[in-house]
């Protein structure tokens, strides 16, 4: 299934963890950052579904799915911090499809946008498998089935591993900053901590690398973070 998803979150590095989850999925993303943008954008694009947090500026996430509801026939799935029964409650009175209570984990998000694409009949099968493997670097990740290939063979990663994997396969040879990376595995290792980043790094490394200690694939850039090599090592 591939579709054109809306994505309405004022953080911008969950907007962007969202967006790449989306990408690595096979999805179109379209990302704005408070309610009246939100409503512009599906007046205009009419995407296939919207993620729409509720804790949006200018118009609240409540508002926007009302007013969605009322003109607009687009399957929602609202983000929440606020995990109050009647707060869960209201969202799917408005219409809401689905809800996720931050923090939450990518691919469960992922895993909920498809049974409601599904559900709702919307988004078009794409021309590439229904569960798309990234590749990049020697590294292939299945979003889904939650595997990891490297030159062929099967590497047995982390949660947080896996999702760091990932956005890195996603978008090689971009450099993540170490806060990049911690608030990618905020929904799988909710107590870890920048230091904890080059941990996981450390032990990728044992996993991907032929000679960890003179790594080819996931490099350092000093002062900034990491990076994968989108060549082959």
């Amino acid at each position: 299934m591939c579709a054109h998803v809306l994505v309405a979150e004022d953080d911008e590095m969950q907007a962007e963890l969202i967006r790449r989850s989306l990408l690595a999925e096979g999805h179109t993303a379209t990302v704005v950052h408070d309610g009246r943008a939100a409503l512009e954008a599906a007046r205009r694009l009419a995407p296939d579904l919207v993620v729409l947090d509720l804790m949006l500026p200018v118009i609240d996430g409540f508002g926007v799915c009302r007013v969605l509801r009322r003109d607009e026939d687009i399957p929602v799935v609202m983000l929440t911090a606020r995990s109050e029964e009647d707060d869960v409650l209201l969202g799917l009175e408005l219409g809401a499809d689905d809800y996720m209570t931050k923090p939450y984990s990518p691919r469960e998000l992922m895993a909920r946008i498809r049974t409601v694409l599904r559900r709702s009949g919307r988004g078009a099968a794409a021309d590439r498998p229904e569960d798309p493997v990234v590749r990049a670097g020697g590294l292939a990740v299945d979003p889904v089935r939650h595997e990891v290939r490297c030159d062929g063979a099967p590497v047995e990663c982390t949660p947080a591993e896996f999702e760091i994997l990932l956005a890195m396969v996603a978008e090689p040879e971009r450099v993540f900053s170490r806060r990049q990376l911690l608030e990618i595995t905020r929904g799988t290792d909710r107590a870890s901590t920048e230091r904890a980043v080059d941990v996981h790094v450390m032990n990728l490394r044992r996993k991907i690398e032929a000679d960890p200690r003179r790594p080819v694939r996931l490099l350092t850039v000093f002062g900034v973070g990491y990076k994968l090599s989108g060549g082959r090592g």
